[in-house]
Order: C-alpha cells, then sequence, then structure tokens
C-alpha cells in the first residue's frame, strides 16, 4: 500500500520560505514521476510541481521563479522548497505520484499545513 508523510510547513510572513519534504513508502520511487499539490479552503486540489525521473521539472504558473522540487531516490523523498511566500500560497500540500500533471493515487497522506500572513 503506498502511503505519503509530508512534513515541513508551518506559518510564515509574506516574503518567508519553507522547505518541504514528503517521503513516499513506494518501493519504485525512483521510476516514478512525483508531484506537490496544494488545497486552498474552499478550493480543489490543484497541482504545483511535478519532477521526473530524469530530472525534469514542471510548475504551475503562479509559482515559478519562486518554487523548486526536487528529489532524492536514495531516500524515496521528494522536497518543495518554497521562497518569496505570498498569502495565495496558503494552503495544505500533499504530494503524490504524477502522471501528467494529474494524481495517480486516490489516496493522500495528512498534508502539511502552509500559511502565510503579516
Amino acid at each position: 500500500q503506498v502511503q505519503f508523510v509530508e512534513s515541513g510547513g508551518g506559518s510564515v510572513q509574506p516574503g518567508g520560505s519553507l522547505r518541504l519534504s514528503c517521503a513516499a513508502s513506494i518501493k519504485t520511487f525512483r521510476l516514478n514521476m512525483m508531484g506537490w499539490y496544494r488545497q486552498a479552503p474552499g478550493k480543489q486540489r490543484e497541482p504545483v510541481a511535478t519532477i521526473t525521473v530524469g530530472g525534469t521539472t514542471r510548475y504551475a504558473d503562479s509559482v515559478k521563479g519562486r518554487f523548486t522540487i526536487s528529489r532524492d531516490n536514495a531516500k524515496n523523498t521528494v522536497y518543495l522548497q518554497m521562497n518569496s511566500l505570498k498569502p495565495e500560497d496558503t494552503a495544505v500540500y500533499y504530494c503524490n505520484v504524477d502522471r501528467g500533471w494529474n494524481p495517480t493515487y486516490s489516496s493522500w497522506g495528512q498534508g502539511t499545513q502552509v500559511t502565510v500572513s503579516d
């Protein structure tokens, strides 16, 4: 059974930074595209960033130039470095195996809350 454990969220002021981590219990982690998603209050979950097996990345327009996704296959972990945070980045952040800007698994981890406010 696939399991995702997200961590690293918190409360920061606008302009601040956070680094999220997601540990995935997938035997074939290194063979899978991974993605970060977020869900803001009252909104649908949306993709934020993805990274392929080879390290090619893709970002939502709203986070380009501010967020960086990376992965450590030895640790089955994917990261999201978030800089220049804005109030509109406030959301619960999740990871999942990605299949073309869409999550693969219907089961999600608990997510990690990111709150950006003065």
